[in-house]
């Protein structure tokens, strides 16, 4: 009996050693996977489609972040079937792995028409007028309008405004101006809703809402010519077979 109690701890032992090597062998596995997926997943090159509110380098800072960030094997599983959003005029973001060290971040921002000021801030609007950001700066391509008369603002709420339409108007100009790559510094809108774009001390009276795209290629040939001065350039009967154009220049003080 003796003898086979020594045999049966000599087999415990064998076994808790077994036991421990098994257990070792995958530690040493694990370890060595998670060095092949470190060494071999490491993001090298990153490509960054769609920004326009942010630069290369913010929307990265904003994808990769934590630890792990610069692995594309973690942020395939981080971002699978979900983008990432809650980031300031930004829909959403699509994050796509190309190859071990290569990932594709698409940027969908939000449409947005222009701003406005409201107590001390910025309110961004889309082209249904409803205020879709409150932000502390400019942002460069988005007009500032003003004449718009309201009393209050709202997130995420219709700027109060009369007639709503004009925000289709707005929109439209944006676009244009983006298409023919020109910046107005502000669009003003008199009470008959009619609408005059402000490059420095040039005016461009653009009237209403019909022809904007006739009226903005024409007005991205002169404006070069018009530097320096002072006045408006009435472009409100301009059309692309009547071309009424006249430059009015300020009266010296």
């Amino acid at each position: 009996m003796k003898k086979g109690k020594e045999s049966f701890g000599e087999s415990r032992g064998h076994g808790k050693l077994i036991a421990l090597i098994v257990v070792l062998a995958l530690l040493l596995l694990l370890a060595a996977a998670a060095f092949y997926i470190l060494k071999n997943y490491k993001i090298e090159n990153v490509a960054v489609d769609g920004n326009i509110h942010y630069t290369d380098e913010e929307i990265m800072d904003i994808v990769m972040e934590g630890a792990f960030g610069d692995n594309s094997l973690y942020l395939s599983l981080k971002y699978k079937n979900k983008g990432v959003k809650d980031i300031p005029f930004v829909q959403r973001m699509d994050v796509e792995i190309l190859s071990p060290d290569t990932i594709r971040i698409t940027v969908y921002e939000k449409s947005l028409a222009g701003y406005v000021e409201y107590l001390g801030r910025y309110m961004y609007f889309d082209k249904d007028g409803i205020i879709v950001e409150s932000s502390e700066s400019k942002t460069a391509g988005i007009p500032q309008v003003t004449g718009l008369s309201f009393d209050y603002v709202v997130m995420y709420k219709p700027l109060p405004i009369e007639d709503e339409g004009v925000f289709e108007t707005i929109l439209d100009m944006t676009q244009v101006l983006n298409k023919y790559e020109l910046s107005a510094d502000r669009l003003y809108f008199d009470k008959n809703y009619e609408m005059t774009l402000y490059f420095a001390n040039v005016r461009a009276a653009i009237g209403d809402g019909s022809n904007i795209d006739e009226k903005v290629m024409f007005l991205q040939s002169v404006l070069a010519d018009l530097e320096g001065k002072s006045g408006t350039l009435h472009l409100e009967n301009y059309t692309e077979d009547m071309k009424n154009v006249t430059f009015e220049p300020d009266q010296a003080s």
